[in-house]
């Protein structure tokens, strides 16, 4: 079995080498990486994390993309010392180096910060390639880097994110979009559908399928014994006693109080202006949202060193950094890889904790 132990500070990731202990013998847990779209930021964030080679003590990388654009990116950024081994297969991966596996042999053409079908195309390639791999358990974990939403789209992929895509893979999984930073855990009960359908979709029985998904993941994957969640309503003030809105009285406080039936720690519903602002989201190990920006304005302005998305509920672990293809900072050498980095950290952790329960 092989242990891992990562040393944080509140708030944040600390960005300190993985200490590490072997036993037995067995292989480091290997990555996969995908590259996410060709003119972002993607492989500037992916060769920041690994042109320190000391990360290679904590995992073997596998990056599934197209060489010549790596080369590109690493010369362009003054990375060109930095060496890579061409792979065929994902089982063929060797520690203390970058493994890359090409989604194809042709030229892309490259063009900074700006979406195209071709980068759009080349996304979704990196992307199947590495799905499958893990599908097969060739892979211990995924770590994507970002796409463009719009550019990604095919007659292959009709989703709103990559998690909809691998989520697609375990159809009888309740998957959960969970923002970590450390101590800080927010989940949503609906995610990238329009604000205006949101009141739609929301019923007593999803909230209370991603209360169980949160609370298992809190115990499996962060070794929180009794986690306590804070559940958030979905009108302003929550809803005033209905004066703004019935979706309290009639949903998320009977959601609320048969997930206490079951004995489960949930707590609300809260208002998310007066929560978040109070600080009052220290005192819950997870917290539950009913919608995208009411989870993701408050996490991104608290995660300040960047946070990690994780998609919860699935039997493999996947994750990926909080932001987006930085199409205005693309090939400019300034992106941060904190969260990047997160991301892969975040993906061990899960791992070991997984473990631990075996």
């Amino acid at each position: 079995m092989i242990f891992y132990f990562f040393y944080h500070k509140f708030g944040v990731f600390q960005n300190r080498p993985i200490m590490l202990i072997q036993k037995d013998s067995q292989k480091l847990p290997v990555i996969g990486i995908t590259q996410g779209d060709i003119n972002g930021i993607g492989y500037e964030i992916i060769l920041k994390t690994l042109c320190d080679s000391r990360i290679f003590d904590s995992f073997i990388p596998i990056v599934y993309g197209q060489s010549k654009v790596f080369s590109y990116y690493k010369k362009n950024f003054n990375m060109e010392e930095l060496s890579y081994s061409l792979i065929r297969d994902a089982q063929q991966a060797q520690a203390g180096r970058i493994n890359f596996i090409n989604h194809t042999d042709e030229e892309l053409k490259i063009e900074p910060g700006i979406a195209t079908e071709i980068s759009g195309k080349a996304s979704f390639d990196a992307l199947k390639l590495a799905v499958d791999d893990l599908n097969k358990g060739k892979l211990d974990a995924l770590v994507t880097a970002p796409v463009n939403k719009k550019s990604i789209q095919s007659d292959q992929f009709q989703f709103s994110s990559q998690k909809k895509y691998i989520s697609t893979f375990y159809k009888e999984h309740v998957p959960l979009m969970l923002m970590v930073s450390n101590k800080l855990r927010i989940g949503s009960v609906t995610n990238h559908v329009a604000l205006k359908e949101v009141h739609n979709i929301i019923t007593k029985e999803l909230i209370n399928n991603k209360i169980d998904v949160f609370i298992k993941t809190l115990q499996k994957d962060f070794g929180i014994t009794h986690p306590r969640i804070a559940v958030m309503g979905l009108n302003p003030h929550t809803g005033e006693n209905g004066l703004y809105g019935k979706e309290e009285i009639d949903i998320i406080i009977p959601a609320i109080k048969e997930a206490k039936e079951k004995n489960q720690l949930v707590f609300g519903p809260f208002s998310a202006d007066g929560f978040f602002g109070s600080a009052a989201w220290i005192k819950y190990d997870g917290i539950l949202c009913m919608y995208h920006d009411q989870a993701m304005i408050p996490f991104k302005t608290l995660a300040v060193d960047g946070g990690v998305n994780f998609t919860a509920g699935l039997p493999i672990v996947r994750t990926a950094p909080d932001h987006g293809t930085g199409y205005d900072i693309a090939n400019r050498n300034i992106a941060n890889p904190d969260s990047f980095r997160h991301a892969i950290y975040l993906a061990l952790d899960i791992l070991r904790n997984r473990r631990n329960e075996e």
